[in-house]
Parts: C-alpha cells; structure tokens; sequence
C-alpha cells in the first residue's frame, strides 16, 4: 500500500461517532485510505515510506477539521484588514478546514457575482470557503436579496451579521423564503433602538468609567422576536454570538417548545467579562456584541454544557492597528479568533472541567457544520482527508508576530494556553505545520 501521507500514533477522536481509539491514517488522493488499529502497522512497514510523508502524532490528537461558522474576511472591500487567502492561512493556523464568511463585505454579498468572486479567491487556499449571503439588499434591512439566487450561487445560510433586521415582517419574510431552501437565517440579535450609542455594556462598570452601555435586554428583546418568528414560520433560526444571560435563557425554552433554533458562543465571552475594561482600557476589549458580566459569562459557559449553545464559532473580525489605536469608544468593535479559538476552549472549558475534549470538539467541527449542513468529514475510509491534528496538553503563549493574519488584534497576546495545532490537513494537503 502507498500513501500520500501516513499519520501515525495518533489519538484519534470522531465526536461525531463517539469514538476515541488509538490508531494509524492512510491519506492517499485527498482521501482517508486506511485506517489501522496499533500495531497494525509494524515498524518495518513504517520504514519502507518516505519520511517526508510520514507525520508522528505521538501523544497528539487526530480529529475531522475543525469548522468556523462565524468569519470575516473582509474582502472585498476591505483588503488591509484581511483577504481570503490571509484569513485562510489564519484560519488553517487555528485548525480549520472550513469556514463561512459573514457578507458584511464593500459590496456586501448579496448578489452571485458577489458570491463566485469571493469563491474563485478560495479556490487555492488554505481553507474550504462558505459564504453566507446578506438577508437585505446591500444589509440595510430594506428589501430582500434575491434569496433563490444566492442559493444557486452556493451560499449556505443568510445573515446581516453586524446589524440585526429592525422590521420584523421583513425578517419573518426572510425566515419564509429560507424554509424553502431549508437554509439556516442567523440573526445578529440586538436591538438598535435600545443599543444605540452603547460601546460596552451596560453596567456597574459602565456608569463607573462613565461610557455609554448596551444592556442586556438589547439582545435578550432580539433573540425573544426572532424565536417567535422562527416559530410561527416552522424555519432554521441560528443565533450568533449570544452573550447574555437573558439570551441563553430564550434559546433554551425556545428549542424546550421545539423551535428550530441552534446557538453559537464566540470564546471571547465564555472568557471574558467587562471588569477587565476597567483594568486595561484595552481597545481590543471593544467587540460586539460586548463583554458582559460574569454571571453572563457562566451562563455562556452552563449553555455550552446543557446543549442550549451548540457550537462555537469566532466572530474573526479583523481590525488595523491604525483603527484600533485610538480612545476606547472611538474604536471599531471586534478582534481576531482563529488562532486563539481551540487553545481558548482547551484552557477555559476543557481543562476546567465544563467540557469533555471528544464534546468540546463537536462543538467546533461535527455541530456548526450540521447547522450549515455542510458535508461532515469523518474520521472513516473513503472520507475526505480533512484533518487536524493537536497536542491539546502543550502549553504555549500567543505572540502577536506569529499571527497569520493580516491584522493583530486580539485581547489575548501574551495569555498562556493549553492546546497547540501541529497539523492541519485539507484535502489530503498540509496546510498548517507548527515550527
């Protein structure tokens, strides 16, 4: 048997199937070819591949690519802050193999030629490219976009991810057309009446440091709507990076009276809490929605656990260093998270006992890519070779000049994580190796 590569020793987790089980990977024309149980495999048939095309995962984990649901690349429009190739370099340093870009893009994605020029950018980078087509012409929650167009044109689901759609008929419209397509409609859920003005949130910090909040009620208003609205037209609902106890509670008894609604929660606020604003006046404080308290924070962290929150995704919003040098509410909301993502949720859930690594893992890889109905990659023969493989006990701290992103703005440089990427595979090609 030849292989384009041979992965060996590794520890190899299928959330999807429930499996944890030591074993060895053939990889041969973008394919899995052969799994072996250990020992299969004897050191004298390792020896006769080259070593080139052997990878050693000894005391690592093998699992399917991990999927992000929630990414702006930014381009087009807006090239020095990211491009499709540099957000798929950043997203293959995190692990990816899949992501969907958010079409709050200059022009948005809201048209096909929007669409196949985003694709045709992907076609030969480091990381599969969904895009996610806008709810309303150009995202001014006017009119909608021709929905059935941008499903031919291969989006996966519809948002106007940096603005929530104000009307509710217009957005109840959008839920009916999507259910033909059985195409998800994720909601950027705040309340722009009650948020205006706000850049962080509303709270004892807030009135302390005397800026303008965004309270909580804001998204909770948001999400209550939209859960309705979901309900009443039998459609896929996706709530985007809620943050909010009152947030969490609503999806919860909106899937307990069997609303087709799932959740994602960015690492940032099951990490994060707005004392730390006080303390720093960071600008990379500043994302959207904000960071809350830290009873929300434990609510984030308790719907991870119980299944309300089903996957995690990033909010990847990149940011120039010229943007974000300035006073704290001056500055545009949203830091990078491809990079940090897994070793962030190794850290804060996994290693502080809120998650098993196999449940962890099926909340950034199996969950967001059923919720986009993505083709899952399986750790099984004949599936496509989409990989990554991770020491998730070696400890590391972020460097900014190591980020593969075009832009640095993350609140985490110099934090000390467990759980560092080796390997990421796509296609059967190596798209990531640690040095």
């Amino acid at each position: 048997m030849k292989f384009d590569l041979l992965i060996i020793n590794g520890k190899l987790i299928d959330p999807a199937f429930g499996f944890s089980k030591k074993g060895d990977i053939g990889i041969k024309d973008g394919k899995i070819e052969k799994i072996y149980a250990p020992g299969k495999l004897t050191p004298k048939v390792i020896s006769t591949f080259p070593k080139e095309s052997i990878l050693d995962a000894n005391g690592a984990v093998v699992t399917p690519g991990l999927v992000d649901i929630h990414v702006h690349l930014r381009e087009p429009g807006r090239e020095d802050e990211e491009t499709v190739v540099s957000g798929c370099e950043s997203a293959a340093a995190g692990g990816f193999t899949s992501l969907c870009c958010m079409p709050n893009t200059q022009p948005a994605i809201d048209n096909q030629e929007t669409v196949k020029f985003v694709t045709s950018l992907a076609e030969n980078a480091d990381c599969r490219v969904y895009c996610i087509g806008a709810i309303t012409k150009n995202r001014e929650g006017k009119e909608l976009s021709e929905i059935g167009d941008l499903v031919k044109a291969g989006i996966v689901a519809i948002s106007d991810d940096g603005d929530y759609v104000q009307n509710p008929d217009l957005m109840r419209r959008a839920l009916e057309y999507a259910r033909m397509f059985d195409l998800p409609v994720i909601t950027h859920a705040e309340d722009e009446f009650l948020a205006a003005g706000g850049v962080m949130n509303e709270s004892f910090q807030s009135t302390k440091l005397g800026m303008p909040g965004t309270p909580a009620v804001a998204e909770e208003i948001a999400v209550i709507r939209d859960i309705k609205l979901a309900g009443l037209t039998d459609s896929r609902l996706h709530v985007a990076h809620v943050s909010t106890v009152g947030g969490v509670e609503a999806i919860r008894r909106g899937k307990a009276e069997g609303v087709k609604v799932t959740a994602e929660a960015a690492p940032h606020h099951f990490t994060l809490t707005d004392d730390l604003i006080a303390e720093r006046f960071d600008t990379n404080l500043r994302v959207n929605p904000p960071l809350r308290t830290e009873a929300d924070r434990q609510a984030i962290i308790e719907g991870l656990i119980d299944g309300t929150i089903d996957c995690i995704a990033t909010d990847h919003a990149p940011h120039t260093e010229e943007e974000k040098d300035t006073v704290f509410d001056e500055a545009p909301p949203g830091i990078i998270g491809l990079e940090t993502s897994l070793g962030l949720a190794i850290t804060e859930l996994v290693g502080k006992g809120y998650l098993s690594l196999p449940d962890m893992l099926a909340k950034m890889s199996a969950n967001p890519a059923h919720i986009m109905g993505l083709t899952s990659n399986k750790l099984q023969e004949g599936e496509i070779a989409d990989l990554t493989i991770f020491n998730p006990d070696a400890a590391w701290i972020v460097k900014e000049k190591k980020f593969k992103s075009k832009c640095k703005n993350s609140p985490f440089v110099e934090r000390k994580l467990k759980g560092k990427i080796l390997v990421t595979i796509m296609n059967g090609r190596v798209t990531f190796r640690a040095k």
